[in-house]
């Protein structure tokens, strides 16, 4: 796989060599245990997968390589470029500007763009709609265009089967870049409906099945569907795509229900299932799957609590707290300034969305065992420094130094 130019205070000397190590002897990928990190008292279980993907990596690449090509000229993100606040605070610090914010609230007026300006697309791509207003401006949104390679391949395997006349049913978040983007592309070829969850997806098969009357669709659905949709004809062939963080099993869920309903409305056997249900399931992002396949393998260990590190925006981080708040005492943080002390955490409350300070989240026994993840927009680095910070807090710093040269 293509290796990428990204700025070294994102890399780790430590998880670079662990990640090289479990790599060389793991070529294929088919082990998700974790490994093991002994730092004094402290036993540190690392997912053997997380951090950047090759769509973060080559994002940040192009938007750092985008302020070093235009000396002088005026740089804009379209949005943030990845769900990491470092990254994205490293990028303003050299002077680049937000043009809108994650939910696509302007954050400042288009009239101020000129063609002498250099807009990078983010990680998540963007909308038709936006692209067009981009090149009313005189300004090329392909030029700086950071959109992941797996999230284009979802754009590219919907808008195939919507020409085969497949209405498109995208699993994802609603105001989610990615899906807001996904959605533009789809539209563009096909009648296209989003679904949030499982319980939207079963109120969607009422519609598919017209065990409710269609006029309810477009108040259950309002805002998740493209013009001109007709339930009452555009839901008799589907394809299920999926914004690419979402939880893949979920997705696989999705699409088997859908797949279920649809071909037994219509009495079809298994070899003309084809005519009602498109197979998508090659739209599933590699590194959604390896990251949430490394914590399930990871859950298969004994830890008394995890943490799991991204930013709190980040809908794969979100998902990944998901799998392991299933399992034992969870925290989902930010950076290595959230482990306050041994007794006082900050952590993002995914049920309230507001970050909270919580107490003895770490129990006193010894030893002591702490399961470590992280998002794809996480840099390693900010990994370290969490591994780090917890060593300190638990009286184990002195030790950290022989893990590394373990490594090394």
């Amino acid at each position: 796989m293509k290796s990428f130019n990204v700025p070294v205070h994102y890399r780790s000397p430590l998880v670079s060599a662990i990640k090289a190590k479990r790599k060389a002897d793991d070529k294929m990928k088919r082990d998700f245990t974790p490994t093991t990190l002994q730092i004094g008292t402290l036993q540190v279980i690392l997912a053997r997968h997380f951090g950047f993907c090759y769509g973060v990596e080559n994002a940040i690449e192009i938007a750092f390589r985008a302020v070093d090509e235009n000396p002088g000229k005026r740089i804009f993100l379209l949005s943030e470029m990845i769900h990491n606040p470092g990254v994205n605070a490293d990028l303003i610090a050299l002077g680049v500007r937000f043009i809108m914010d994650t939910k696509g609230k302007m954050l400042l007026d288009w009239d101020e763009l000129t063609a002498e300006d250099v807009v990078i697309i983010p990680a998540f791509g963007t909308t038709l709609e936006l692209e067009a207003t981009l090149r009313s401006k005189g300004i090329d949104p392909t030029k700086y265009e950071t959109t992941c390679p797996f999230v284009e391949k979802v754009w590219n395997r919907a808008g195939k089967i919507g020409d085969d006349g497949y209405t498109i049913v995208v699993h994802g978040k609603p105001g989610h870049e990615e899906t807001r983007a996904t959605f533009s592309h789809s539209k563009a070829h096909t009648p296209t409906v989003v679904v949030k969850d499982m319980a939207q997806t079963e109120l969607l098969g009422q519609y598919v099945t017209g065990a409710l009357p269609a006029e309810g669709f477009y108040r259950d659905f309002e805002g998740q569907y493209s013009a001109g949709f007709d339930v009452t004809k555009d839901l008799g062939r589907i394809g299920v795509v999926n914004q690419t963080t979402m939880l893949a099993s979920e997705t696989q869920a999705i699409a088997d229900y859908l797949k279920q309903v649809i071909t037994t409305h219509y009495a079809l056997p298994q070899e003309r299932w084809a005519e009602r249900f498109a197979d998508t399931r090659d739209t599933l992002c590699y590194a959604t799957n390896d990251n949430q396949g490394a914590v399930q393998g990871m859950l298969e260990q004994q830890a008394d609590v995890a943490l799991v590190i991204g930013g709190y925006n980040s809908s794969n981080t979100s998902h990944l707290a998901e799998l392991c708040e299933q399992r034992l005492p969870t925290y989902y943080i930010s950076d290595e300034h959230c482990l306050v002390s041994a007794k006082e955490i900050r952590h993002f409350d995914m049920h309230a969305h507001a970050e909270k300070v919580s107490t003895g989240y770490l129990p006193e026994s010894v030893p002591l065992s702490v399961m470590i993840t992280s998002g794809a927009s996480c840099p390693d680095a900010l990994v370290d420094r969490v591994i780090q910070r917890l060593a300190a807090i638990t009286g184990n710093e002195v030790h950290f130094g022989e893990v590394v040269t373990q490594w090394q």
